[in-house]
C-alpha cells in the first residue's frame, strides 16, 4: 500500500515558484495565500530541505572570468569552471560538479560520444543534471569497474545515470579497473570485448575524468587497490596524483616511476590527448598538486575545481618554476 503523499508538497512548490521564479515577496505571498509571513518563510526552508528548491550561489561573472583567464593564459586550456569555496567536502563536490553538468547541458548534441571515468566527482555530475531535453548521446566507460567502488563511483553506473538524464545510451567496459600486474593488463587489453569498448571510448568527442591525489584517504586506498605504504612510497618518489586512476604523474606532468603504474584497464594519457575535449574534475583541497601535474600534461581542455584550488595551483605553478 502506497504511503499518503505529503499534503504540503503542492503548497511548498507553489510558494517556491512564486518566490524564486516570479519574484514575489514573502509578504505578498502571505496575503495572496491567506497565511502568515512566518509560515511562508518556513515553507521556503522546507522546500530546500525536501529538494523542491535547489539554491546555487555563483561567483560574480567578473570574478570567475578573472580566475578563468589566469588559468587559460598559464596552461593553455580552453575553459575553467570555478566554484565558490565550501567548508563541507560533499557540498564542494556538488558545487564543482554542478558547473560540469551545466557545461554538458550547453555542449552535448545528438550523436555526441562521451568517455566517462570513475570516482566521486564524476559520479556527482549525473546528480546535478535537471530537466534536460532528450539527446541521442553515447556514454562509454573509459575505465573498468570495481566492486569496492560501489554503484555510485563505478563508471558503468555513472554512464547509466547520465544516459537516463540526457537521453541516449550507455556502454559498459566488461573488465576490472585494476589487475595484479602490467602483464595481465596487457593481456586483458587484447580481449576483443575490452578492445572494442576502449576503441569506441578513444573515438569520443568528450572525456570526463577525475584527478586523484595520493592521500591515505584517496579512492585507491579505500577501494583496496593500494596500501597506505605504497601510496607513501609513491609520494616519496615524486608522484603527486593520477588521471582517472590510470596514469600516475609527477608535478611536471610526466609519468612517475612507481610500481603502481600500468595496472589499470582504461584510457591512457596518450588516448586522452586525441580526444577533442577532456574535462577534468577535482573538488578536494588535497588535490592541488595533482591538478597542477595533470594540467602540465597538456591534455586537459576544461578544468572544474574550487576557487581556492585555482589560486593554489597558480601560486604553486609560479613557485615551482622558480626552483
Amino acid at each position: 500500500m502506497n504511503e499518503r503523499a505529503d499534503p504540503d508538497i503542492a503548497l511548498m512548490t507553489e510558494i517556491a515558484s512564486l518566490y524564486y521564479m516570479q519574484g514575489e515577496t514573502q509578504e505578498a505571498i502571505a496575503v495572496r495565500l491567506g497565511m502568515s509571513r512566518i509560515k511562508v518563510g518556513r515553507m521556503l526552508k522546507r522546500a530546500q530541505t525536501e529538494g523542491i528548491v535547489d539554491v546555487r550561489v555563483r561567483h560574480h561573472p567578473s570574478v570567475a572570468a578573472e580566475i578563468e583567464q589566469a588559468l587559460i593564459r598559464r596552461f593553455g586550456i580552453r575553459r575553467a569552471l570555478i566554484a565558490l569555496d565550501c567548508a563541507d567536502a560533499d557540498q564542494q563536490r556538488h558545487e564543482v560538479s554542478s558547473l560540469v553538468a551545466d557545461h554538458l547541458s550547453r555542449t552535448l548534441e545528438d550523436g555526441t560520444m562521451v568517455a566517462v571515468g570513475m570516482g566521486r566527482n564524476v559520479g556527482t555530475v549525473a546528480d546535478n543534471v535537471f530537466n534536460q531535453r532528450t539527446r541521442q548521446c553515447s556514454f562509454i566507460c573509459a575505465i573498468g569497474g570495481s566492486l569496492r567502488a560501489g554503484e555510485y563511483m563505478n563508471p558503468d553506473h555513472i554512464c547509466r545515470r547520465l544516459a537516463a538524464r540526457f537521453g541516449g545510451e550507455s556502454e559498459t567496459l566488461y573488465a576490472p579497473a585494476m589487475v595484479a600486474s602490467a602483464e595481465l593488463r596487457d593481456a586483458m587489453l587484447e580481449n576483443p570485448t575490452v578492445r572494442q569498448t576502449l576503441d569506441r571510448a578513444r573515438r569520443a568527442d568528450i572525456a570526463m575524468i577525475g584527478i586523484g591525489d595520493l592521500s591515505e584517504d584517496s579512492n585507491m586506498v579505500r577501494m583496496g587497490w593500494f596500501s597506505p605504504q605504497e601510496i607513501a612510497e609513491a609520494r616519496l618518489s615524486g608522484t603527486v596524483g593520477d588521471m582517472m586512476g590510470y596514469d600516475f604523474i609527477d608535478l611536471n606532468g610526466r609519468p612517475s616511476h612507481t610500481p603502481m603504474q600500468g595496472r589499470v584497464i582504461g584510457l591512457s594519457i596518450p588516448d586522452l590527448a586525441r580526444i577533442p575535449e577532456v574535462i577534468a574534475i577535482a573538488s578536494e583541497s588535497t588535490k592541488a598538486a595533482g591538478i597542477l601535474g595533470a594540467l602540465r600534461t597538456g591534455v586537459i581542455d576544461v578544468l572544474a575545481t574550487s576557487a581556492t584550488n585555482a589560486h593554489t595551483i597558480l601560486h604553486l605553478d609560479e613557485a615551482s618554476r622558480q626552483v
